[in-house]
């Protein structure tokens, strides 16, 4: 990968990271956790920067997971599963560290924890491919495996 592609892939995979994260996250926290409004947007506001330094190394590994994944079957149903275990591998201490940092009570982290690795199958299927658009948006090469 040239310099200037692995720039836009950096790029893409932190706008995607921070986007979806802040998003999806403070509707998980507020809604499914019973976060404030305040807790929920301090621990997003602290997670920016973390994402920002977490991204390229998820889409480095999602990628790794993918092609691991493509190995055993090519069908769209394992590129799903891949981004499943991907996401949830790699977020879920993240996520359980930002929310210990901001203050959340420890039934808050493991309810929000665990709602999140549960809507893992969605959020990380669909991080995935908002993961894709985005590098095509920066221009950079999909992943081998055919999008979902």
């Amino acid at each position: 990968m040239s310099g200037a592609n692995r720039v836009r892939s950096v790029v893409a995979d932190m706008f995607a990271m921070v986007v979806f994260c802040f998003v999806t996250g403070m509707m998980v926290e507020i809604f499914v956790s019973g976060m404030s409004f305040e807790q929920s947007l301090a621990s997003r506001l602290l997670s920016i920067p973390v994402n920002i330094l977490i991204a390229w190394p998820y889409g480095v590994f999602r990628d790794a997971v993918q092609k691991a994944a493509q190995r055993q079957s090519s069908a769209k149903w394992m590129k799903r599963a891949a981004d499943f275990v991907a996401y949830v591998a790699f977020q879920s201490p993240v996520y359980a560290a930002i929310l210990f940092i901001v203050g959340a009570a420890p039934e808050q982290i493991l309810t929000a924890v665990a709602s999140n690795a549960l809507l893992s199958g969605v959020l990380g299927v669909v991080y995935g491919s908002f993961l894709e658009r985005c590098r095509k948006l920066f221009r950079v090469a999909p992943t081998a495996m055919p999008a979902a």
